[in-house]
């Protein structure tokens, strides 16, 4: 009789007591791969941030504007290799409810600074060369069904056009892609040039800079560099890496990370409980049991293995249909939520850690049984009358 068959008895002995075990177990990893999967979507502003860039922003707000001027002073400073700047435009299509992230860049030095975006050559051409072109994400096309060469309308609800109205037409010259999968093509990007000669307010301003440095080394040194250049000005600066820039933005909505851990903790320490009882209530049923088979000369670490190993199994059969509940979820929930979290994704990173997660829920609810059961003297087991 083989041991795998033996912990295969034991587990299925109470089959409703099983299923409920397993289901816990589910519940907790489907938890931990949705939660743990929309924290990656909502960070993954952060993790692919590129070491060596930084973010230039008006100290006051980020909402303050900047003098034009500073993009090339920011230029001349040493240890920067390439500087571009940004305006946010506040964009919508056809409704208000309907926002899209749009910006008005200076094309070829955001190009250089944003390596990560990918878009082919012709395309890439086609929108240096036209003015009044832009440059969609894939994911944003695709929500809207734009293709190469529409003309498509996109409003604002912070700036008016010159012409009258809140709405400027736009020629769709390139589509592009991120070189990582997570990257965030639900926005896009056209001409400063084009915005600052069509809008009414009038004046050479930009919104904020991005700027890569010669080596994420000189990071220190180069804001340090910029906020001292600025200093006493009318419009000070300040200066952080990008990753940290997008930290603070996203923790305007609350510690993300604090709540995922909160909810994570708490379904793991219930199930903890719950198996760590269940296997307990398992191995004391079986005293007599355990006491016969060390009579027919099973070892006492033979036995311990076998009810580690039973923990382990229950611990995976109910994390790995969990975690599977969590893929499928997710999966169906990419085309609703594209709009809004775009980068949903449950990566090898995650899965890697959710096995981790459930040998060490496996290991330490069925450690105390099992060294229970390895400690079991056979004269006392009987004496018990079991």
């Amino acid at each position: 009789m083989s041991d795998l068959y033996l912990i295969y008895k034991n587990m299925t002995r109470k089959p409703l007591r099983l299923f409920l075990t397993c289901f816990a177990i589910f519940i907790a990893f489907l938890i931990f791969g949705a939660v743990t999967t929309l924290k990656g979507a909502l960070d993954s502003g952060i993790e692919l941030s590129a070491d060596n860039r930084l973010v230039v922003v008006n100290r006051i707000n980020f909402t303050k504007s900047l003098p034009i001027a500073y993009y090339q002073k920011v230029s001349a400073i040493d240890g920067v290799r390439d500087v571009t700047h940004m305006n946010w435009f506040g964009g919508y299509y056809q409704e208000p409810s309907s926002q899209i992230v749009a910006m008005a860049v200076e094309p070829e030095s955001y190009l250089r600074v944003y390596d990560e975006v990918v878009v082919e050559p012709a395309q890439r051409e086609a929108w240096l060369q036209n003015r009044q072109g832009a440059l969609v994400g894939e994911k944003l096309a695709q929500i809207y069904g734009w293709k190469v060469g529409d003309r498509i309308p996109v409003s604002s609800n912070i700036f008016s056009h010159k012409d009258g109205g809140h709405t400027w037409d736009f020629v769709v010259e390139g589509i592009f892609t991120g070189s990582n999968e997570q990257y965030d093509t639900r926005q896009m990007v056209f001409h400063y040039k084009y915005f600052m000669e069509t809008q009414t307010f009038g004046g050479d301003w930009i919104g904020w800079l991005a700027l890569t440095t010669d080596d994420p080394s000189l990071n220190e040194q180069v804001a340090k560099s910029i906020d001292e250049t600025f200093a006493n000005s009318q419009n000070e600066t300040d200066t952080s890496t990008e990753k940290a820039f997008n930290k603070a933005f996203i923790e305007q909505i609350g510690n993300i990370g604090l709540i995922i851990f909160g909810v994570v903790f708490m379904a793991f320490f219930t199930i903890l409980v719950v198996v760590g009882n269940t296997m307990a209530l398992a191995i004391r049923e079986r005293t007599g049991e355990i006491a016969v088979l060390k009579t027919l000369g099973f070892s006492s670490p033979r036995i311990f293995r076998m009810v580690l190993s039973e923990s382990m199994l229950v611990a995976l059969l109910g994390g790995l249909s969990g975690l599977a509940a969590a893929w499928f979820l997710i999966e169906g929930a990419k085309a609703t939520m594209a709009r809004f979290l775009p980068n949903l994704i449950m990566g090898q990173d995650i899965i890697l850690q959710a096995i981790g997660f459930m040998l060490l829920l496996g290991l330490v609810t069925g450690l105390l049984p099992a060294i229970q059961a390895l400690r079991l003297n056979i004269v006392t087991a009987f004496n018990r009358g079991v």
